[in-house]
């Protein structure tokens, strides 16, 4: 992450942080995440050929098998977040942490539904417990 403008400025130590402590507060001790920022037009070709929709998307998350260890791979794409950031009227560094928060649930098993009911689900609401928690305290 040499590219402050890739990450909208949050340092990788931050996003580690970020990602620890959302593992620590699911009880998960072993772990191994990779966090992979992307541009719009390559996350649009993960989001086709992973998911099948033809889009750039915000977050894509995979659990990945492992025995002993939760083991993922998310991948964000800071210029999705940087326009919903815009839209929700929150800061770009908010949103990132959400999409991290987000990865991670994901990777340690929550999911949602789509649609409306996605800001209505479960994994949503402990998401944004934690995008709470984690604005309302210094990252370092």
């Amino acid at each position: 992450m040499t590219d402050p403008d890739a990450t909208l400025g949050v340092s990788a130590a931050t996003v580690q942080r970020w990602a620890r402590r959302v593992l620590d507060g699911e009880g998960v001790g072993d772990a191994a995440l990779s966090i992979t920022f992307l541009g719009g037009p390559k996350m649009r070709g993960m989001n086709r050929r992973a998911l099948g929709r033809d889009r750039a998307t915000d977050v894509i998350a995979f659990s990945l098998p492992h025995v002993g260890s939760v083991t993922g791979d998310i991948y964000i794409c800071p210029p999705v977040a940087r326009r919903a950031a815009r839209e929700a009227g929150v800061t770009e560094r908010e949103e990132m942490l959400r999409l991290v928060v987000h990865g991670v649930l994901h990777v340690v098993g929550y999911d949602h539904p789509g649609g409306a009911g996605r800001t209505r689900s479960a994994m949503w609401r402990r998401q944004e417990g934690y995008v709470e928690r984690l604005m309302s305290r210094p990252a370092r």
